[in-house]
């Protein structure tokens, strides 16, 4: 008989041992970066994150002997039964210690999700497929970049023990951003920008809210054929614009403009993760002065690209890719000059989304992280 106990989600305390829990499970992972603890609450918590507008979870906690050894979430989104189909839920949040914790909180999720009458069990998605998708099962070896996971190789065998198979694998791709163009894609910039139609033009942060929108429609209409892909609504446009604005600079995002129409952009971030990895996941006592002195004015190794999209009546054609090209080059550049960067993650790309790899196969670009996201029938 198990010696395991699934305790429901419901309190304050609750949530923040379910928080909390991932500080013991990369305790001595050095690749692993300590998430604001804060935001993570956020994430979890009706009322603060307007992804519950539209979607419920529930949440557990696996415990031995009074020890927190696992825990999980559930989801039924209904843009997601909307967009991916009827009677798909999905799982998420999922750490353990233990292949028999594992395989306790993956049963008592899916129990859940049948009692939703959902007929598909899809992830891991933390909590939606714009915060954490997918689990990491390539690239163990170094940190994340900002907004995505690390995870311990050990998942991957318990989560198809479960019975899951492969969904999709989501890509990121590193390249040393302080190799230039090669010269077929340089004269491809260059006759960009001396064509009269397109003008490339970074936001204006005084504007702040009008760019996001315009930004996060963009989104909405390029990614909308992608798998997986659901609608953000208008207050999740307005509560990511908040959370990304701290990390957002004029010169790293760019929007292409096609005879004076917004067509594509691109959203270029510092690495945070490099300034958040010594807070160990809280701002007090005196890590909101160093977060708010190196936001003054980052230097970093790495940049990251978590956005990029040219729309949808565009795609396909060569003025998409010049348009892709001509921003890569403006923010590869500025990344170098102005913030100290030597390399770049450009991601997650879908495995089957050839048009992005085609861009995000730069010289001396390859893979260095590979995501699954998993299914199973119910």
């Amino acid at each position: 008989m198990s010696d395991i106990i699934l305790h429901p989600v419901t309190t304050k305390s609750d949530r923040k041992r379910f928080v909390d829990f991932a500080w013991e499970v990369y305790k001595d992972d050095p690749h692993w970066v300590p998430p604001l603890k804060d935001e993570v609450l956020a994430l979890i918590t009706s009322g603060k994150n307007p992804w519950f507008e539209h979607a419920e979870a529930a949440f557990w906690l696996a415990e031995r002997g009074g020890r927190v050894v696992g825990r999980v979430s559930a989801q039924v989104d209904q843009l997601v039964l909307e967009h991916m189909g009827a009677g798909t839920g999905q799982l998420g949040m999922f750490e353990a210690l233990d292949a028999e914790a594992a395989g306790a909180l993956i049963a008592t999720a899916e129990e859940w999700l049948r009692s939703k009458g959902m007929t598909r069990s899809v992830g891991p998605i933390s909590i939606s497929i714009w915060d954490e998708p997918g689990l990491l099962i390539d690239g163990f070896d170094e940190a994340p970049t900002a907004m995505m996971g690390h995870h311990r190789p050990e998942y991957r065998g318990w989560v198809e023990a479960a019975g899951y198979g492969k969904a999709k694998d989501l890509f990121t791709y590193e390249l040393d951003i302080r190799i230039d163009m090669i010269p077929m894609i340089a004269r491809l910039i260059a006759a960009g920008q001396k064509n009269p139609r397109i003008r490339l033009r970074q936001v204006d942060k005084s504007r702040f809210d009008e760019e996001a929108a315009t930004i996060l429609n963009l989104l909405n209409d390029a990614w909308s054929d992608n798998w997986g892909f659901v609608p953000l609504t208008p207050s999740e446009i307005a509560y990511a614009g908040k959370k990304l604005k701290p990390i957002i600079y004029e010169d790293l995002v760019v929007i292409c403009e096609l005879d004076g129409e917004p067509v594509s952009f691109m959203i270029t971030i510092p690495d945070i993760n490099e300034a958040l990895k010594p807070l160990n996941g809280s701002l007090f006592p005196f890590g909101w002065a160093k977060l708010l002195w190196w936001l003054r004015k980052p230097r970093v190794k790495r940049m990251r690209v978590p956005l990029m999209g040219v729309a949808k009546k565009l795609q396909g054609s060569r003025i998409a890719g010049q348009l892709a090209f001509m921003m890569i080059e403006y923010c590869r550049k500025n990344s170098v000059e102005v913030y100290g960067a030597s390399h770049g993650e450009f991601g997650w790309v879908l495995e089957d989304n050839q048009g992005m790899m085609s861009i995000a196969q730069l010289p001396g670009s390859g893979i260095n992280k590979t995501y699954r996201v998993y299914e199973k029938a119910l």
